[in-house]
């Protein structure tokens, strides 16, 4: 069975476009922050991790955005010092169909997920803020 499931996820990543570890891309390089490329490779990451408790945090970003790149390196800590968080990027320009989805207005809007439903919202660079939400729904 599980050569199976194996073989489905390949063929999923190879149709999806997305690189052998099943994810799109580490952002800048570094790992613990997934930034998403493609609706259907975010759909899929995201209905896997929906029915289990773990925290995720989506952090809605533009390139063009300079409090979103003010926030970038402490989100990169976060993600760093919170590694049973699942951290995942969205630039609204390239999937507006996912922000439009989650109503995100202004960037950057952090919103946190557990069990697929939102439990907190973050508008604005804020990481005090961000960093005790993440703290509170994480256990």
């Amino acid at each position: 069975m599980g050569a199976v499931l194996s073989y489905m996820g390949s063929i999923l990543s190879y149709l999806f476009g997305a690189s052998p570890a099943g994810e799109d891309s580490a952002v800048d390089g570094q790992p613990g922050v997934t930034a998403f490329h493609s609706s259907a490779r975010w759909q899929l990451h995201f209905n896997s991790i929906k029915n289990t408790t773990q925290l995720m945090v989506i952090d809605f970003a533009a390139s063009w955005c300079g409090p979103c790149k003010v926030m970038e390196p402490a989100v990169h800590a976060m993600a760093a010092k919170f590694t049973d968080v699942d951290f995942a990027k969205i630039d609204v320009d390239q999937l507006p169909d996912v922000a439009q989805e989650f109503g995100v207005q202004a960037m950057p809007t952090f919103v946190l997920v557990k069990k697929g439903n939102e439990v907190d919202r973050i508008v604005g660079a804020k990481k005090e803020e961000l960093q005790r939400k993440i703290e509170k729904h994480r256990r």
